[in-house]
């Protein structure tokens, strides 16, 4: 499928978005960060991209070995995180961790998150073989307008004491969903 550079690049922020913007854990903590600064949700979301960029890499030069019995050790270390995190942010028990803090959570989410690893092994795959090149650099625009406004919005519209206290609630239950759909995962695969 050969696209014209342009649509090509608009294709690119589209996937970009795609990956970024659904519900899930990386944007439950994003959330909660937003209600502090959107600078600290925004390094949150900046890991999860570094997180991406490691999948394009090895997807783009190992993607077809990725042997898929080693997942289920992913979901478990994700699933395990989760559910710290889904704790840490009902107790509040972040406030002091920096920007580079951040930035680390959402790197070793993204590592661990069985939704950007199976987005890779298909989606991200298909991307990289059937589209054009420009369609990259369109992705990672994409994920940096994601990361930018949504923590933005979050920390002008929503941060007011009385949403905080929902944005937590609602961000610990995204949480503990997802540890428990990929613990779920994991024991559906054993059976």
């Amino acid at each position: 499928m050969a696209l014209d550079p342009y649509w090509s690049f608009a294709y690119g922020i589209l996937m970009g978005l795609s990956i970024a913007a659904p519900p899930g854990p990386i944007n439950a903590i994003i959330a909660n960060e937003a209600t502090k600064s959107a600078i600290k949700g925004s390094s949150v979301g900046a890991g999860a991209m570094t997180a991406d960029a490691i999948f394009f890499t090895i997807t783009y030069f190992f993607g077809r070995f990725i042997p898929s019995n080693i997942l289920p050790y992913f979901y478990i270390i994700g699933a395990g995180l989760l559910l710290f995190l889904a704790y840490s942010v009902i107790k509040s028990s972040f406030p002091s961790r920096s920007v580079k803090g951040n930035y680390i959570v959402g790197l070793s989410m993204g590592l661990v998150n069985p939704y950007q690893i199976s987005w890779w092994i298909t989606v991200g795959l298909f991307m990289m073989k059937e589209i054009s090149v420009f369609t990259m650099p369109g992705f990672f625009i994409g994920i940096v307008i994601w990361i930018t406004t949504f923590p933005l919005s979050v920390n002008k519209f929503l941060n007011k004491p009385n949403n905080i206290k929902y944005i937590k609630l609602f961000s610990s239950g995204i949480l503990i969903l997802f540890a428990g759909l990929m613990i779920y995962t994991v024991i559906k695969g054993f059976l």
